[in-house]
């Protein structure tokens, strides 16, 4: 069975992609009556606080007719911003070279949350210098992970 998020990737993707935006992913946030259903949504030329709008309303008159949530929840549709985060494995490949922070479902030499350098992907596998150190992971390991902005 699909995981919610799941599901509502699924739901959510045609939507997004129809007012013009890719849908990079989403985070489904329990916490009662304060969960929080967040849309990260990105465009070639950037995207601006109308583009947001837009996206949450398309999504939310599709929200409100399929109805894939039962308890109450807030919608937020955000840009990835400078520390954008990382759900595809795709995402990833751009980004070699630059410094990543990961959080992993079960521990890797253990640990379960590094940051470092990603130096390749291979397939599924993630390389990374942490530490001065060669580091691997499996994609699949991976829970959260996201670009950690550079301030020059």
């Amino acid at each position: 069975m699909a995981t919610l998020v799941e599901r509502l990737t699924s739901m959510l993707e045609p939507a997004v992609e129809a007012t013009g935006f890719e849908l990079l992913g989403i985070e489904f946030v329990r916490a009662g009556k304060h969960s929080t259903l967040r849309l990260y949504i990105d465009h070639e030329n950037g995207v601006v606080i109308e583009d947001c709008a837009l996206v949450s309303r398309q999504v939310s008159a599709l929200l409100d007719v399929e109805d894939p949530i039962s308890s109450e929840y807030n919608l937020e549709v955000s840009s990835p911003g400078m520390d954008r985060p990382l759900f595809k494995l795709a995402h990833y490949e751009p980004l070699i070279g630059e410094e990543i922070s990961v959080q992993l479902q079960v521990p890797v030499a253990n640990r379960r949350k590094f940051t470092g350098t990603l130096t390749a992907v291979e397939g599924e596998l993630l390389k990374f210098t942490v530490e001065d150190q060669p580091f691997e992971v499996a994609f699949p390991v991976v829970k959260k992970a996201h670009l950690v902005p550079k301030f020059d």
